[in-house]
């Protein structure tokens, strides 16, 4: 990793855990941390009822994000919830554009768009979320994918200081399988230089992208060694204590 871009690690809680439950996570697993923040950001991503809860209970250095957001703003839009509601109350970043998100709820990149649109005008940081799918891998069309999403998505990006961009293979998500290192950091690569030729070789150089897709303790520390690999976003084993070894990952790497 390039030595200006910190670590990202996000933990994404997804649709998991009763109030008792993530109450424990909070306090046996996450506000176990130890890390340092300089050298690595942590945000976790709990189901949007217990934000609150974790924004009182978690400790300083770990922040909050928020799973998904609306395309609107405030007004008439039954069981959403807008951008700008969150920044009032305090939440700093919002996942958008998961691949579950994309798939299970027809999410297509005009929408992403949008959403990112609103995120950046209320002035969240956004974690934007792309990928591509096993069969879309196979036929050899991932950069292909990739272009459509960002090219997609870029006017929307009006400050990219507050953008880390998730590569997540729909492939590898809860499935067990991972993106090989090589994979890996071909695909991260090929973002990096589409950030370059799109926006600017100094905005390429300080754009952080993390990778998600069955990462854990196993895996970890090999792929954070990536060139162009900048931290993680982290399913299942955000809710476990492997957690405390992918942190630890990040923030002792010297890649």
């Amino acid at each position: 990793m390039e030595g200006s871009r910190r670590y990202f690690v996000g933990g994404n809680w997804k649709c998991n855990g009763t109030v008792e439950k993530n109450r424990e996570l909070i306090t046996d697993v996450i506000n176990k941390l130890e890390f340092d923040p300089t050298k690595v950001d942590v945000v976790v991503a709990p189901v949007s009822l217990h934000i609150a809860m974790a924004k009182v209970m978690l400790q300083d250095n770990v922040k909050v994000a928020c799973q998904n957001i609306s395309m609107y703003g405030t007004g008439a839009f039954t069981g959403e919830i807008a951008a700008e509601q969150l920044v009032d109350f305090g939440v700093e970043w919002t996942l958008i554009g998961h691949s579950e998100r994309r798939t299970l709820f027809h999410e297509d990149n005009e929408t992403v768009a949008k959403k990112v649109s609103n995120a950046m005008e209320a002035g969240l940081n956004v974690i934007l979320c792309i990928g591509e799918t096993l069969d879309q891998r196979e036929n050899g069309t991932t950069n292909d994918v990739l272009k459509a999403q960002l090219d997609t998505a870029k006017d929307s990006i009006k400050d990219w200081n507050k953008l880390v961009i998730a590569y997540e293979p729909v492939w590898a998500i809860g499935t067990g399988k991972v993106a090989t290192p090589a994979q890996a950091q071909e695909t991260h690569n090929y973002i990096r230089s589409w950030i370059k030729d799109n926006v600017s070789e100094a905005t390429a150089t300080a754009t952080r992208i993390i990778y998600g897709g069955s990462v854990n303790e196993k895996n970890c520390k090999d792929l954070i060694s990536l060139e162009d690999l900048d931290g993680f976003l982290v399913g299942g084993a955000s809710l476990k204590k492997e957690f405390h070894t992918i942190v630890d990952a990040a923030s002792t790497s010297h890649a």
